[in-house]
């Protein structure tokens, strides 16, 4: 499971979403929380009218004279309307619609030039977005701010680390931790990151101190199964995805990790009735592409490839339809 999650600058990080970046490097699926819920608004005007005022939308009718004139904002109420169009920008985030987010914080960037919260939700949208360079320079804009901000030097670890500089990654996560230690989804990232880089044991370590620290983090337990089953460790692996299951009975990826195991272990019938239920939960794992964006390894790809050969799960595959991806207005 890849649990990156570009948006989290929340410290506290939280189980990542299903997708290729989910709760790990998509399995880091996390949400963006910028902490203005309590702002308090003491801004007469509503912002939208204000910034209609300021950036000049109303076109003057032909047979008017136009005459100049500017509406003049002291500091701190540019300051609060930048802080309004972040949270407005936050709550489009949140149901991952980029293109009403990413204008909103682009604008608070240019009123708010000096704030590293504003950079950093800016240059984790742009990743999101697949806008890697403009998304690391607005979040070593963010860094140079406040270097002292583990929330951010994790944002950028796991902008790195969607780049494919794991080096890079490893170094920003790290400094994050030791501003916050015992961090669950800075640490499953950091194992991840150790994982790619064939640094197995340093990967698991990461993954036990994650869980030790959320008991409820089946993430990390998955991520554990994936890397013993790649080191040959097929019943170790085993037993993490059904710890894993006890405690996310409805995930898919522990059960078809499970059910690839076993079926290659000669237990079919158990095999094949895990992997039905897998994919009735989610059909995507069918996609082998799918599963390597997840951190599975190839060796346990080679034994869903052979599973999925199975006449009764093509069935499935073929009456199952994708999740459809949620919109709600904010």
């Amino acid at each position: 499971m890849l649990s990156f999650n570009p948006l989290n600058l929340n410290p506290i990080a939280t189980v990542p979403h299903r997708s290729s970046l989910r709760f790990r490097a998509n399995r880091f699926c996390t949400r963006v929380t910028t902490g203005f819920d309590s702002l308090s608004r003491r801004v007469a005007l509503p912002v939208l009218a204000t910034a209609i005022s300021i950036f000049g939308a109303f076109q003057p009718l032909r047979a008017q004279v136009l005459v100049p004139h500017t509406t003049e904002l002291d500091p701190e109420q540019l300051e609060y309307i930048g802080l309004e169009l972040l949270q407005d920008a936050d709550r489009w985030a949140r149901f991952q619609q980029f293109a009403e987010a990413i204008p909103r914080a682009e604008l608070a960037s240019q009123l708010l030039p000096k704030n590293a919260q504003v950079w950093a939700i800016l240059g984790s949208l742009y990743v999101e977005t697949d806008r890697f360079d403009e998304g690391l320079t607005a979040l070593l804009k963010a860094r140079d701010i406040e270097p002292g901000n583990a929330a951010i030097r994790f944002a950028l670890g796991s902008a790195y680390f969607r780049g494919k500089n794991y080096a890079n990654t490893i170094t920003e996560l790290q400094a994050g931790l030791n501003l916050m230690p015992n961090t669950p989804g800075a640490l499953f990232d950091l194992g991840n990151a150790y994982f790619v880089t064939n640094q197995w044991e340093q990967a698991i370590a990461n993954y036990e101190d994650a869980f030790s620290q959320d008991p409820e983090f089946w993430p990390a337990l998955n991520n554990i199964g994936l890397v013993r089953y790649e080191q040959g460790q097929i019943d170790r692996a085993i037993a993490e995805w059904e710890s894993s299951t006890e405690i996310a009975p409805q995930e898919a990826e522990p059960l078809l990790a499970r059910a690839a195991a076993l079926y290659i272990q000669g237990d079919r019938e158990v095999g094949i009735a895990l992997a039905e239920e897998a994919l009735r939960l989610d059909v995507r794992y069918a996609d082998l592409e799918f599963l390597r964006e997840n951190l599975w390894g190839e060796q346990l790809i080679s034994a869903v490839e052979t599973l999925l050969t199975n006449p009764r799960l093509q069935a499935v595959i073929a009456q199952t339809e994708p999740p459809e991806p949620m919109f709600i207005r904010p």
